[in-house]
């Protein structure tokens, strides 16, 4: 489980993209507040956050044809197999939106893509 940083998000290739998908809907799903090393840090934060995160990585997903199933552009919606948020309080995005996503984490983000050969040259 990782969340990559959201500025590499645009220059995903589609195996990540789509995994990065996944991964959002697991963790605003069943997977919610259940520990795991790299993502522990999203729990600090309201769901919301999450949400917005997820947001970016649908918009990406869109751009390029790719079909997400629409009830996730929804804040509530926690899946098919848990019941919906009945309130989550908007929250005004920030960059990045998770202040964990610094300098040395997309440092991370990238060296971990290149052991995948995985190479990202210009970060957006």
């Amino acid at each position: 489980m990782r969340l990559w940083h959201e500025n590499l998000i645009k220059q995903l290739p589609r195996q990540q993209l789509l995994g990065q998908h996944r991964e959002c809907c697991a963790l605003r799903g069943k997977g919610w507040g259940k520990p795991h090393a790299t993502v522990n840090y999203v729990f600090d934060h309201s769901p919301f956050k999450l949400y917005q995160y997820h947001k970016l990585v649908m918009t990406e997903m869109l751009s390029r044809d790719y079909q997400p199933d629409p009830l996730w552009l929804e804040p509530l919606y926690r899946g098919k197999h848990t019941l919906p948020y009945t309130t989550l309080e908007p929250i005004v995005p920030t960059h990045p939106l998770y202040p964990e996503h610094n300098e040395t984490y997309l440092a991370d983000c990238l060296e971990n893509l290149r052991k995948k050969n995985i190479f990202i040259d210009h970060v957006i």
